[in-house]
């Protein structure tokens, strides 16, 4: 029998190790929680978190509403694609075992994930709705853009605050392992946190003073764009995401092939390469396409031949009621009628 060198199986075994860890992102449970998040009831919190879910009770119950509106952008992102960003009811880890693979789609939840903390903060900071933070106090004086100067005023979005707390908490369990995964974690954890502090997905909105509206004077304040801008822009980031490879220090990553670009601070990375998501595995955290609503006309990824990984699909005669012929009608109403039609859905086969 042929021995492997020690070299060799101590590096592999040591690979192994690393992307075998076990991948407990729990706090994303607190979505299911809504306004009830108690400290002691989300399971696998590091104590650094519990700290900070016990001092901060208010930030929780934000964080926890913010989960499903990032989980929904995730969704939209890749509501035409094999995997769909489908969570798993009664989960802790809410996306299965999809996590414990250290895939490119691994790679997208926790940045987005991070980004939507970041986001869901700073919108309740400036709403009013925390103790712990308000408007950003560095927005005072005078200023000036394309149109000519300016006053801040308003309640300019307090991004920062909301960036520092979300590095806090989200990146604590991570922090405290410090394996290949959890460097790739924190990683993509960041790029997420530096997508929405991104000055470029910030805008300048103002209010006009002056005689009968003239604006000779405005004051003006900085809002977050709408999240989606933040989804898609991380949508662009996961179609180029770098698989990498530890560095021989153990205290970064390099490119896994020569041929890729080295990654950036603002690249998502990964390690191991993703399932077809093809067909139900429950070891991949592969839901399947089974069942899934296919276009037969498209040659895109929601194509019936690439939705169905070329199992067919099955065709039904379905009812639909949408609005049409709306008619506006002085002042100010919109009317519609019911419009009945019989369309075809396409469903793609399961295995047989």
């Amino acid at each position: 029998m042929n021995l492997l060198p020690s070299g060799i199986c101590f590096s592999m075994c040591v690979a192994i190790f690393w992307f075998t860890s076990e991948v407990d992102a729990s706090w994303w449970h607190m979505g299911t929680l809504g306004s009830q998040v108690m400290c002691d009831n989300i399971p696998g919190l590091v104590s650094k978190q519990r700290q900070l879910c016990r001092q901060h009770p208010k930030i929780m119950q934000a964080i926890g509403t913010g989960v499903k509106e990032w989980i929904g952008e995730c969704q939209h992102q890749f509501q035409n694609h094999r995997w769909n960003c489908n969570t798993m009811a009664r989960d802790h880890n809410v996306f299965g075992r999809l996590l414990h693979r250290s895939s490119r789609e691994a790679a997208f939840v926790y940045a987005i994930s991070s980004a939507g903390v970041v986001y869901t903060l700073t919108r309740a900071c400036s709403q009013g709705e925390l103790d712990s933070c308000s408007c950003d106090p560095g927005r005072k004086g005078s200023s000036w853009d394309a149109k000519g100067t300016f006053d801040w005023g308003g309640c300019s979005d307090h991004v920062d605050y909301a960036i520092n707390f979300t590095q806090a908490f989200v990146d604590a369990k991570d922090k405290k392992e410090r394996d290949a995964r959890a460097l790739m974690n924190l990683h993509n954890n960041r790029a997420g946190r530096k997508v929405t502090a991104c000055i470029h997905f910030m805008k300048l909105e103002c209010k006009c003073h002056g005689v009968s509206g003239s604006c000779s004077v405005r004051t003006c304040w900085l809002a977050m764009a709408d999240f989606r801008r933040t989804g898609d822009y991380l949508r662009k980031k996961y179609n180029s995401a770098v698989q990498v490879v530890m560095n021989q220090y153990g205290t970064g990553f390099t490119q896994a092939l020569r041929k890729l670009k080295r990654p950036t601070k603002n690249d998502l990375v990964y390690f191991e390469d993703s399932p077809d998501y093809c067909i139900r595995d429950y070891d991949s955290g592969s839901a399947g396409t089974g069942g899934r609503v296919c276009n037969r006309t498209s040659r895109g990824a929601d194509s019936c031949e690439v939705m169905c990984c070329g199992r067919g699909y099955d065709t039904s005669r379905v009812s639909r009621t949408t609005k049409c012929e709306c008619k506006f009608h002085w002042c100010c109403a919109v009317h519609c009628r019911d419009c009945h039609e019989e369309v075809d859905v396409h469903t793609c086969k399961g295995l047989s």
